[in-house]
């Protein structure tokens, strides 16, 4: 089974993130093909990146620091759940990234993103080379979300059936990439 990470990257009050990444659970959990690690980074609480060596060698000080990696480390695929604030992503995210290097590597990465007009497709489109240098693996099929606070009501996040099927494409892409990569991870 897939151990496929789901990470809620926005940690503001009253985000959207977090009703829209409790749909993406529920579906991923519905689908029956992976084994879900559910990251809120709200609640992991990061530091600003405080470790002495460059994460490139693994050397990590910090007990956050080495739970982070052994968390990211088991995980064989990811879908960051993200903002996009001031057409880029979320300082968060991008921290929680930061902090590590090798355990990223040859994973694949499905994104679903939410904003404005744009539905987050600007602050996906900066974080591809952040996650392209760490060896993530994008997935083609990514939700985006036009005005997704529209679709919240009472903390739950109602989706288009187009919404849907997009993110059960993306599953299904998640799921070959996992394959096709997972030998690569091995050796």
């Amino acid at each position: 089974m897939t151990r496929l990470m789901i990470i809620v990257a926005s940690i503001r009050e009253g985000r959207k993130g977090l009703p829209i990444g409790r749909w993406v659970r529920s579906e991923v959990e519905k689908d029956g093909r992976f084994e879900v690690d559910w990251v809120d980074l709200r609640e992991l609480n990061l530091p600003i990146m405080d470790e002495p060596n460059h994460p490139m060698l693994g050397q990590y000080t910090q007990d956050h620091s080495k739970a982070w990696s052994e968390r990211v480390d088991a995980a064989d695929a990811f879908i960051f759940v993200q903002p996009e604030y001031n057409h880029s992503f979320s300082p968060a995210l991008k921290n929680a990234l930061d902090y590590l290097h090798r355990e990223w590597g040859r994973k694949p990465l499905g994104t679903v993103s939410y904003g404005g007009i744009s539905g987050g497709t600007r602050g996906v489109a900066s974080l591809r080379p952040v996650t392209t240098v760490l060896g993530l693996v994008a997935t083609r099929a990514n939700v985006e979300l036009a005005w997704a606070g529209n679709q919240i009501e009472d903390d739950v996040f109602s989706p288009r059936e187009s919404q849907g099927s997009t993110l059960r494409a993306m599953l299904d892409e998640l799921k070959t990439l996992d394959m096709t990569l997972r030998p690569l991870r091995d050796n």
